[in-house]
């Protein structure tokens, strides 16, 4: 059994078994971290769903109001004039066969993919290398377009995938330590719509059982799933 650190059981300690407003939460997410590097904020929803059933799936894309804080390298599939435009704006690898073949290597220098449609042909055939890295271009996800400025500009700009795993959990990136509590909120207000809006018809019973938000290398803090927009101390 692995053995609690004592910070680690302080925090557990601090935070208790209270289910927080958004805010309160992040406030004592981000008091209760103690690494030396900047933690990943996350939040999970445990959802009424059962991802077994094809009507009960649930995975989009959200963009967060504040970023992600996180660094996004973008490589893009695309010839002739979307190649042009995938460089121009701020694409980290733009390319077609050669591309297929840095990756069939094992070569995988970004943390995103966007191709053009034309480029799904070749790409599909590198559907068993990137699709268990979460890598393979999605035309439901909006990687798989003509605009791939677009495509590049929201994922550079704080675009999150989520999706609801076998237990019917979303873990959902809204940030870092170093951001405020109430950009952290803000972030939660973003994912908790979009999770809301994208509710499976075939759902039934409660939809959100619970949400919990923690750090990198913090325990879970228990949010309100019952308030949404909570982003001041005012609750504005």
């Amino acid at each position: 059994m692995t053995k609690l650190s004592k910070n680690y059981r302080a925090a557990i300690e601090k935070i208790g078994e209270e289910a927080y407003a958004p805010l309160a939460a992040m406030n004592l997410v981000k008091e209760v971290s103690t690494a030396k590097f900047d933690e990943t904020v996350t939040v999970d929803f445990r959802l009424g769903i059962d991802t077994r059933q094809a009507d009960q799936q649930l995975r989009g894309t959200v963009s967060l109001p504040n970023g992600s804080g996180k660094t996004v390298r973008v490589a893009v599939f695309a010839e002739g004039e979307a190649a042009r435009a995938a460089e121009e704006a701020g694409a980290d690898i733009v390319g077609s066969d050669e591309l297929m073949q840095q990756i069939q290597a094992g070569e995988f220098n970004f943390d995103a993919a966007v191709a053009t449609p034309d480029q799904m042909g070749k790409v599909g055939r590198l559907g068993k290398i990137l699709g268990p890295r979460g890598l393979m271009p999605n035309p439901k996800l909006g990687t798989v377009t003509n605009d791939v400025a677009k495509a590049i500009n929201e994922l550079k700009g704080g675009r999150v995938e989520y999706r609801a795993d076998r237990y019917g959990i979303a873990h959902v990136i809204i940030g870092k330590v170093s951001f405020t509590a109430e950009q952290l909120a803000e972030n939660y207000g973003a994912v908790y719509d979009e999770i809301i809006r994208m509710k499976p018809a075939a759902a039934k019973g409660k939809y959100v059982k619970s949400v919990t938000v923690s750090a990198t290398m913090t325990p879970g803090v228990s949010v309100d799933s019952s308030v949404t927009r909570n982003y001041t101390e005012a609750g504005e």
